[in-house]
């Protein structure tokens, strides 16, 4: 086995050419085992293997920056750094994250979590490079998918026009999670299609050799080389009309011209960019056929590919089925996604109403203000994000849809802790930012019939923006439907007020039984919304308790808690007791949710000592 004998890229560069194939192979296999026992991003890392090893044949990432985007394709790189021995706690509670971490090794240069920003990123790190006089080289691995984000566009502008050493891999398989959509996977298509330009090159340079002496004869043979490549390759110029040298395609499962690619990109000292095509899921034959299911998945059988358990209903499928009803009410409700069709549960909608649904790649910025412009024209649009990614669409959340107080709906899935993707992709900021934003409503469903009711609400009862934020995963012991008031008293009791709002109110009514073995008396007090409250019903609701304690998986800056008190102590009616129960300001790492949730006090039987705790201190 040659992959037992590599624990550093130096072991990498010590392989024979002839070893290389082979250790592709181990590392596919070693993906699919380790992969199938965690769950994890497995189809996008398949594909990128050759890729991955031919980079730490010709460069050093100890010194040289690796700047991925995103980080789903970082696994190969993980193994041949150090890491394989890891791979038992891939996404795991204090294990292996998902995606590069700095913290980990000093192979990772950043964090990448996100969409888009790799050539931003990597630009600050060449131009800071050259400020300091230092000598290393900075590569950004960017997936087509990625190229749908604007941000990306705006580092390749300034990129090309630096003159900054830098490099760009453009891991091109056609894929984000979903297929690609948009203009430019069909431009990155039509260059993949059309090798008789590159054939010609190659031709035309074994007459003349790479550097003509003679100017007249270097015009000439640029004037040639141009009109080649335009009436072979039309479109071809988008890069270099940046300031870029650009390579590709190239075969990006063929190691030779992978690495001798990547040596002339080095050797040339200038802005570059390096077309390669993939295949994701390349040598795994399920995920191949299904690499959008395979990009992320849990864990399963290698042997037949079939995910283990599962099977039960979740609040986004709820949401995809509830939405197609709601439409075949109202020719006017649209649903758009940004690249997570399948994620957010709108698949039914596309196939019931294709002319209603837009995928707009991954551009949240863009769904935002998309839905802004088809709400000021009289259309329903309901945007389904991720919580996380709903923030890169912040400002036009606020300019392009607050402002005019637009009806626009926002379909805010995995907010809270979501799991194994850790800091970069729990949802414990929309909870703080969106009742901020003026003219919003943010509903809070706990139940799957909530979903249904609220969703209903949002769309046709309600005005102004309206965001409806619900969790990954599936409902608990709370199957009712207390949709028809804002703030709901679900338990009696004297001694404590429990306060929280969607998914977690599970966790109060354990926490209450919990209390009652011990005779204490708890308050349980659901809000099924929480913007914008209203003083008066608060008042009513929570105004003069002894002891309340409101639990959040949110930060604790700005949280509903905060904002419940404020508008208890104005009014006279502050408790004598709060206790906050939430992040505080730190990120949550990697872990299944019940784990962190237990990491930082946020399940039942902390809120029960906490509250315990709280009773015995007022004595």
């Amino acid at each position: 086995m040659i992959l037992e004998q590599i624990y550093s890229p130096a072991d990498v560069k010590a392989l024979s050419a002839q070893q290389l194939p082979q250790l592709c192979e181990e590392l596919r296999a070693f993906l699919i085992e380790n992969v199938a026992k965690t769950g994890g991003h497995l189809a996008a890392n398949l594909g990128a293997v050759e890729l991955t090893v031919a980079i730490h044949r010709v460069f050093d990432t100890a010194s040289d920056r690796l700047v991925f985007d995103v980080g789903h394709q970082s696994y190969v790189h993980k193994a041949l750094t150090g890491r394989k021995d890891l791979f038992g706690t891939l996404r795991q509670l204090d294990g292996l994250s998902g995606f590069p971490k700095p913290h980990e090794s000093e192979h990772d240069a950043f964090i990448a979590g996100h969409a888009s920003n790799s050539v931003s990123v990597a630009l600050g790190m060449a131009r800071a490079r050259t400020l300091q006089k230092a000598d290393y080289h900075v590569l950004a691995l960017i997936g087509d998918g990625a190229l749908t984000g604007g941000l990306a566009y705006e580092g390749l502008n300034n990129a090309g026009a630096s003159g900054e050493p830098l490099i760009v891999i453009l891991n091109d398989n056609g894929m984000s999670i979903n297929p690609n959509v948009g203009g430019m996977p069909t431009h990155l298509t039509r260059l993949r299609s059309k090798p008789g330009y590159y054939r010609f090159k190659k031709w035309y340079r074994s007459l003349f050799g790479p550097q003509p002496t003679s100017h007249a004869l270097y015009r000439f043979n640029h004037k040639v080389k141009t009109f080649a490549k335009k009436t072979l390759l039309p479109g071809s110029t988008l890069f270099e009309d940046m300031g870029f040298n650009y390579f590709g395609p190239v075969d990006g499962h063929d190691l030779g011209q992978l690495c001798d690619i990547l040596q002339l990109a080095k050797e040339l000292k200038q802005p570059v960019v390096v077309h390669v095509h993939t295949r994701k899921g390349k040598g795994y034959a399920f995920a191949e056929r299904e690499p959008g299911r395979f990009h992320g998945i849990s864990p399963f059988d290698p042997a037949t590919g079939i995910v283990k358990g599962g099977g039960e209903d979740t609040f986004s499928a709820v949401f995809g089925r509830a939405l197609t009803v709601c439409a075949a009410e109202d020719d006017r409700v649209c649903a758009i996604t940004a690249a997570m069709a399948d994620g957010t549960g709108l698949a039914p909608f596309a196939a019931a109403c294709p002319d209603r649904f837009f995928d707009v790649a991954i551009a949240e910025g863009h769904g935002v203000a998309m839905a802004a412009g088809m709400a000021a024209q009289g259309m329903i649009p309901v945007f389904a994000v991720y919580s996380t990614f709903l923030q890169r669409g912040f400002d036009q959340l606020i300019h392009d849809v607050s402002l005019e107080r637009l009806h626009a709906v926002f379909a805010v899935d995995r907010a809270g802790l979501v799991g194994a993707d850790g800091e970069t992709h729990h949802g414990c900021f929309d909870a703080l930012f969106l009742p901020e934003i003026p003219g919003f409503t943010v509903l809070c469903p706990t139940s799957f019939a909530e979903l249904r009711s609220m969703l209903h609400q949002a769309l046709f009862a309600l005005d102004g923006p309206v965001a409806l934020r619900y969790p990954r995963g599936g409902e608990g012991r709370f199957r009712q439907d207390t949709s028809d008031a804002d703030i709901v008293r679900l338990c009696e009791g004297e001694d404590i007020t429990l306060v929280s709002y969607g998914i977690l109110v599970n966790h109060l009514l354990d926490a209450a039984d919990l209390l009652k073995s011990k005779g204490i008396r708890a308050e349980v007090v659901k809000l099924n919304r929480i913007a914008p409250l209203s003083g008066e019903a608060v008042c009513k609701a929570l105004g003069n308790r002894k002891n309340i304690l409101v639990l959040e998986d949110s930060f604790g800056p700005g949280c509903v808690g905060q904002r419940l008190n404020a508008i208890l102590t104005q009014n006279g009616q502050a408790p004598n007791r709060l206790i906050l129960k939430n992040l505080g300001k730190t990120y949550a790492p990697e872990g299944s949710v019940s784990q962190l949730e237990h990491r930082f006090g946020l399940d039942a039987a902390a809120v029960a000592a906490a509250a315990e705790e709280a009773i015995a201190s007022g004595k």
